[in-house]
């Protein structure tokens, strides 16, 4: 009877001796495969990067502006864990982050990003809602989880973006085999025989793969209001109606039947032109540099190679824009898809570009030079009086409210010490995907325009502080949930707050907060102590600091 009182006091003691090894001690870090500790001093990475910097140095000094310093390590490294993985580093990746040499940390921690499973899903989220939007879709003829599993899996492999586009526009199939047909399927118009829409297909077009709104010119001329004026740069003209449909026209062949998506080339894209009676047939050609268009081909074959060619600049400002917009939380160019075809643009847009097409289409790289940017590692604070001209002139880093997916990913995130992520236990992943995606709906989907600023609304806060992911993920729960583990076994009071605030805000308590909270923790006793900490992960949770993208 003893001897099995004796084992089973060991077998506690060993289990709360490992819990207490987890939560302060982790394993020396594998390497990310890609990881090269050179790679930004590498010519190929640190020419594009300097001339990038000095481009901007250039615009803040004819403007007067002095920028604000470089953040610290740990801001840098969240910001990059919300915009490429849709969540806080967990505590578990800043302890391995801390073992790795300073020199060397952002390229460790990108690294490892950029081959994680949460950067491919996450990016395919974020790109999907410019090709196919947020929608259902028809049913039936469209499934955009299937969409999803696919873009994710080429930004996994680093496709070069070219070739992620180009069956987008121009492949044939079935929705389930084919899945990338699913961005025409989207479009499918119940009131024209469930057939694609070229209306829709043109528009989506241009917004989503070269960042231009030229829809609308639908209806009639001149209608663009002076932005996206057409033609070339050395002889520049006002959008016509034509231009549009003539786009469109490239889907006039396009048709979808229980075999899936084909081109019928006996088919004729028509349209009534403002102040006509009779349909005019159209004939498919681009609204800008014709001569980029293949001879031969189908229709949507001649438009996808035009859109990826080379030397159509705006495709790679427009994901150029896009990118950046992710990783700082606005675009360079605003609206996201509403650039000029040409003209003055903000510094470091033309050189991103065109190292974007020297290189291959290579996304991996565009995030790693952007992440290496004077711009992107610059404080949101500075020393002196942020103004709304060094907001707007990129001198200090945007401040944006974070997505309810990076908000619902924080606050799961948090509440682990260990890393939540595709080697996980499968019911860690089933818990945050249907956590996260009840928050979502509750939080409000910011829908296709997510990168237009809006305030946060009583119904966001109501739902932060009295909402059941936030009430469940700060319980009393020494298997789950951070804040139980934390009170229960850290060494310290002051090690406690210390992990409650890398957990959640990505950085170490100052010295005031850690006196305040260190001292709470040490005058509660039993249970009190675990209450007492649970609050602190409660108010760090409700932080305006924690929903921010500092």
């Amino acid at each position: 009877m003893w001897s099995r009182n004796l084992l089973f006091i060991a077998l506690c003691l060993a289990a709360l001796t490992g819990l207490t090894a987890s939560l302060m001690d982790f394993q020396k870090p594998v390497e990310p495969r890609s990881f090269s500790p050179q790679r930004y001093q590498e010519d190929a990475y640190r020419t594009v990067i300097d001339q990038v910097n000095a481009e901007w140095h250039a615009h803040w000094s004819e403007l007067g502006l002095e920028p604000a310093g470089r953040a610290d390590d740990l801001a840098i490294v969240r910001r990059l864990s919300l915009s490429l993985a849709g969540t806080v580093p967990s505590f578990e990746e800043i302890r391995r982050l801390e073992e790795v040499p300073v020199a060397e940390r952002l390229e460790w921690h990108l690294s490892g990003l950029l081959e994680d499973q949460r950067y491919a899903d996450y990016l395919a989220e974020r790109l999907a809602r410019a090709y196919v939007g947020t929608e259902n879709g028809p049913f039936l003829a469209y499934r955009r989880r299937r969409f999803l599993i696919w873009l994710a899996e080429r930004l996994r492999l680093n496709t070069p973006y070219d070739e992620i586009v180009r069956p987008l526009i121009c492949d044939d199939g079935l929705w389930t085999d084919s899945p990338a047909v699913n961005f025409v399927t989207v479009t499918l118009d119940q009131n024209n025989d469930n057939q694609p829409d070229p209306i829709r297909l043109a528009g989506r077009t241009t917004r989503a793969f070269l960042g231009l709104r030229i829809d609308c010119l639908q209806c009639h001329d001149n209608n663009l209001e002076g932005k996206n004026i057409l033609g070339t740069e050395e002889a520049p003209r006002e959008g016509l109606q034509t231009d549009f449909h003539r786009l469109a026209a490239f889907y006039g062949e396009t048709q979808s039947s229980l075999f899936g998506v084909r081109d019928n080339n006996k088919e004729a894209y028509t349209t009534t032109f403002l102040g006509e009676i009779e349909e005019t047939v159209v004939p498919p050609i681009p609204p800008f540099q014709p001569e980029l268009l293949p001879d031969g081909g189908t229709r949507r074959q001649q438009l996808a190679h035009w859109v990826t060619h080379p030397e159509n600049r705006p495709f790679a400002r427009a994901i150029v824009n896009r990118i950046w917009a992710l990783m700082l939380g606005r675009p360079l160019v605003e609206p996201v898809d509403d650039m000029p075809l040409f003209g003055q643009f903000p510094p470091g847009l033309e050189t991103l570009a065109a190292d974007f097409v020297a290189h291959g289409f290579d996304l991996q790289r565009l995030i790693r030079i952007i992440a290496a940017t004077d711009v992107f590692q610059r404080d949101s604070r500075a020393e002196f009086a942020v103004t709304q001209q060094h907001e707007d002139a990129w001198a200090v880093f945007p401040l944006t409210r974070l997505r309810p997916e990076q908000m619902a990913g924080g606050i799961i995130q948090s509440a682990s010490l260990k890393t939540i992520d595709a080697d996980s236990h499968i019911f860690a992943r089933l818990g945050r995907f249907g956590s996260q995606n009840d928050f979502i709906k509750r939080y409000g989907d910011t829908g296709e325009d997510e990168f237009d600023e809006r305030a946060g609304t009583i119904a966001q806060r109501l739902l932060m502080m009295n909402g059941t992911l936030v009430k469940d993920r700060t319980k009393h729960d020494l298997v789950n949930n951070a804040a139980t583990r934390i009170a229960q076994l850290s060494p310290t009071s002051e090690k406690a707050v210390e992990t409650a605030y890398l957990a959640t805000l990505t950085r170490r308590p100052s010295a005031t907060e850690l006196q305040h909270f260190a001292q709470r923790l040490e005058q509660a006793k039993g249970d009190g102590r675990v209450d007492c900490l649970e609050d602190l992960y409660w108010v760090l949770l409700n932080s305006t600091e924690f929903s921010w993208n500092h």
